[in-house]
């Protein structure tokens, strides 16, 4: 187990960066004197010869894309390697653990801080000397890199390399997670592809390597749609500044010239994340930065954005969902439409770009609401800093979420979807749905044509005019090209 390759850990998708979650495991293998092989199928196609090497395989599977493409992954290695122990780690794991271990071949599945439990395993394994005489684990920890919000769609994206595979109904088994604070090392990135392979920022005109960390794992909040309370439960744990610090030294060595904070949330522990952002800043003052927030979170600290964009902030993203304050309230997200408009104005005072998200379609969401979030983008010039595929993005309802007890989603749910890994609903307006699959396609197209975002905002503004009519946001004023500022921006658009 300790000689190379006998550990082979799997990332199939992780947002476009170079994958945290192996190169943070392997740093937690290295220091028990392991030698995992790293492998990015994003990036690279996998190796039989490196399959057959491994009597521990581990998949990380962080978000819902990286789901649906791992299921297939686990079950042709399995054929190839039957003798190896599966493994799957990440928030998507622990939601469809019953799945994974039932249809798959795992046999362990992780949820919530799950690296020091994975160095358990193997070095079990070590100890019998055959993978599989290692008794199966469901639970016990997982923290894998993911944005916050868990909404998706049918669009094509740039960065999987392969499609992703159906994954077959069956329901999860009632595992809970054990979150303890974990000793963090420095992650091991150098058996992974370089930042060149990775998403760049786009700022000007030109490209620069970006690098992906986080300062802290878990969230305090218990946002309905998102796949982190049920594996959370509201708890969050920083990452020692030394390490973050580390790492990020390690990728701007490596070529990075700007880093995205991937904490699900910046601003839980704003404290904390200060203290980094100074320090990094005052290493490499050239180096940019990009965070993830909630709405409420800008609101309540909007005094520090100033200094944030001092120090660096290229632009922020913030997961406003809906502008319908019904919706929101569904989706427990924290924050009104009010407080959106607060949020957009705190971070212009700043001169600190917003990148709003959507989840633009759920059962709740009306023709109004639609139109209303293409007026709302157009009227605050926000088309450029919104990515197309915002505007396709259904509400995903898998196993474990917590929209599944609420009595306001009963009326529309329907069975658990094997293709897709989400509960299916169906829209009360047949309108809607017809048109969230025909605004997903659009978007798929115009993504494969690199059509310019302007191009497929009107595109998709005419095309909510014919089907639903003269809405508010049906036929928005566009922006002359002389005033067109485009913000900076990741060239990877997916996000879930």
């Amino acid at each position: 187990m300790r000689d190379p390759g006998r550990i082979l850990l799997l990332s199939c998708y992780e947002l476009g960066h170079q994958p945290l979650a192996l190169a943070l495991l392997a740093a937690f293998l290295e220091r028990a004197g392991f030698h995992p092989a790293l492998r990015d199928l994003s990036v690279a196609p996998l190796d039989r010869a490196d399959v057959e090497r491994a009597a521990l395989i581990a998949i990380s599977v962080p978000m819902h894309t990286a789901l649906r493409i791992g299921a297939g992954v686990g079950r042709r290695v399995k054929a190839q390697n039957p003798r190896c122990h599966l493994a799957y780690f990440g928030h998507y794991a622990f939601l469809h653990a019953g799945s994974l271990r039932r249809e798959c071949g795992a046999d362990s599945v992780f949820g919530g801080e799950c690296e020091a439990a994975l160095v358990t395993l193997a070095e079990q394994l070590a100890r019998t000397g055959s993978a599989s005489a290692a008794p199966a684990r469901t639970g016990s920890a997982s923290a894998a890199p993911a944005r916050t919000g868990s909404a998706s769609a049918a669009p094509a994206r740039t960065g999987p390399a392969s499609a992703p595979a159906p994954l077959l109904a069956a329901p999860p088994l009632a595992v809970a997670p054990h979150l303890a604070r974990l000793d963090f090392p420095v992650p091991s990135r150098g058996g992974l592809p370089g930042l060149r392979h990775y998403t760049h920022l786009e700022r000007d005109g030109e490209r620069v390597p970006a690098g992906y960390v986080e300062a802290s794992r878990g969230c305090l909040h218990h946002c309905r749609h998102c796949p982190l309370p049920p594996v959370y439960g509201g708890r969050f744990f920083v990452v020692p500044a030394a390490v973050v610090l580390a790492d990020i030294a390690a990728l701007v060595a490596a070529g990075a010239g700007h880093i995205t904070f991937g904490d699900p949330d910046f601003l839980n522990g704003p404290g904390h994340v200060l203290r980094v952002v100074r320090a990094m800043h005052e290493r490499f003052p050239h180096v940019t930065f990009d965070v993830t927030t909630k709405v409420s979170h800008i609101v309540k600290h909007r005094t520090l954005f100033v200094e944030l964009a001092a120090l660096g902030c290229a632009f922020v993203v913030s997961a406003v969902e809906s502008l319908s304050d019904r919706v929101l309230a569904i989706l427990r997200k924290g924050h009104t439409r009010a407080d959106v408009t607060t949020a957009l104005r705190v971070l212009r005072a700043a001169r600190i770009p917003l990148r709003p998200t959507f989840v633009a379609f759920t059962p709740w969401t009306t023709a109004d609401d639609y139109g209303e979030i293409l007026a709302f983008v157009a009227r605050e010039g926000l088309i450029d800093h919104v990515d197309p595929v915002q505007y396709a993005l259904r509400l995903l309802v898998p196993p474990g979420s917590h929209l599944l007890a609420r009595p306001e989603l009963a009326p529309y749910l329907g069975d658990l979807d094997p293709a897709a890994a989400t509960y299916r609903w169906t829209h009360p307006d047949p309108r809607l749905d017809a048109l969230a699959a025909e605004v997903a396609l659009l978007v798929a197209t115009a993504a494969r044509r690199q059509d310019d975002a302007l191009a497929t905002f009107a595109a998709i503004s005419a095309l909510v005019h014919e089907r639903l009519g003269d809405r508010s946001g049906a036929a928005p004023a566009f922006p002359a090209a002389r005033e067109r500022v485009r913000p900076p921006r990741l060239t990877e658009d997916w996000f879930c």
